[in-house]
């Protein structure tokens, strides 16, 4: 392979699933002012990978085609460009590409500066990429929910839905980091694990009570963090929040913002709000330290080797995923 050339995974319109992924060889990308190039090691797959090539973005992502997918990534400083001040080339990194742009499953990768921080050597590859989008949409979705992660503040009572994903896992241990009693919900297999991480109460979502969302011990919710794909009716979720609750809605749709506007024009004191969480640098930062002292890990379902990419985006089509799935280069 040519000195300026890269394996990579892409693929070349809109559609077609784990199909349309092509193992290809393509140009290592060249820093640009304020940008750092990657030599990859780790990057994770989120739902919103397989959103951007269904189409569901469109037209504002990918910018062009053919398209390397990914975004939440951690590698090696090979490069960096004009006006890069924070990093130097072998430093150790964790970063969010830009969704535009992606570039996640290749060989190497360019990140912004202002999106990229540095990787501890007690954070593994593999556990700090998992970080940019599912850790901080956990983050986020908990301060939008009034948890001080200090510890600080009245004790809240949280519901968190799908605790064993990409996002909800991370989202059991922060919560616990504050004063919060955390009921969980998530498939059979992976009760042992979301209490392990923490929660007080855990729910199997096929039962009665997981499906009513009823906390064990009667308690109501002052916040859910709904972590789970698609909208768990209104009908389901008002009668378990205290009267102040607010249920935050990661990913929402159209229906959660059509229901988020009737909350708001009738006054109720029940609140739905739909979050989309932004990658910055301070959160991303924030979590690596977490994790560095030992107080956050990632639960990695799976590692793929890039030749077999195609497997891991699979695995995160079926949705099913304990934790992360990791593509390695």
């Amino acid at each position: 392979m040519a000195e300026n050339m890269m394996h990579a995974v892409q693929y070349s319109s809109y559609g077609g699933g784990v199909a349309a992924l092509k193992c290809v060889e393509a140009p290592i990308p060249s820093p640009k002012k304020g940008e750092v190039l990657l030599k990859l090691e780790a990057t994770s797959l989120n739902p919103l990978d397989l959103k951007i090539q269904k189409g569901m973005m469109r037209p504002f992502l990918p910018r062009k085609f053919p398209h390397i997918p990914g975004t939440d990534v951690a590698g090696e400083v090979i490069k960096v460009g004009a006006g890069v001040k924070g990093f130097k080339a072998g430093d150790k990194v964790v970063a969010a590409l830009g969704m535009a742009s992606g570039g996640g499953l290749g060989e190497f990768a360019v990140a912004e500066e202002s999106l990229t921080v540095a990787r501890p050597p007690q954070v593994s590859a593999a556990e700090g990429s998992g970080l940019p989008i599912a850790g901080i949409s956990a983050y986020q979705a908990l301060t939008s929910a009034g948890v001080k992660l200090d510890g600080s503040g009245p004790q809240l009572n949280l519901l968190i839905t799908a605790a064993s994903g990409g996002v909800g896992h991370y989202a059991v241990q922060l919560a616990k980091l504050g004063n919060t009693h955390v009921t969980a919900t998530c498939g059979t297999r992976n009760l042992d694990l979301i209490k392990s991480l923490g929660a007080d109460e855990v729910l199997d979502y096929k039962t009665p009570d997981g499906a009513s969302l009823k906390s064990p011990s009667g308690c109501k919710y002052d916040a859910v963090i709904q972590c789970a794909s698609g909208f768990i009716p209104w009908s389901t979720l008002a009668p378990n929040l205290s009267t102040n609750g607010k249920v935050i809605q990661l990913a929402p749709s159209a229906t959660v913002y059509m229901t988020y506007a009737v909350k708001k024009l009738t006054f109720s004191k029940k609140q739905l709000i739909p979050l989309h969480a932004e990658p910055n640098k301070k959160d991303l930062d924030y979590l690596i330290k977490l994790m560095q002292g030992g107080k956050l890990k990632t639960v990695i379902d799976s590692n793929h080797p890039l030749s077999k990419a195609e497997d891991a985006w699979a695995k995160c089509l079926d949705g099913h995923g304990t934790g992360k799935i990791i593509v390695e280069p």
